[in-house]
């Protein structure tokens, strides 16, 4: 079982990694969205 207080690798919090996932994914989907216009 995990302790409530583990920290995060690299990071100080695990907000951070959080927030750096959803915006790889914000950029991954508007990537996507500028090669479904430009090869359709």
């Amino acid at each position: 079982m995990l302790t409530p207080e583990e920290r995060p690798p690299i990071f100080k919090s695990w907000n951070t990694w959080y927030i750096l996932v959803a915006l790889a994914l914000a950029l991954q989907i508007v990537l996507f969205i500028y090669f479904t216009k430009y090869f359709s």
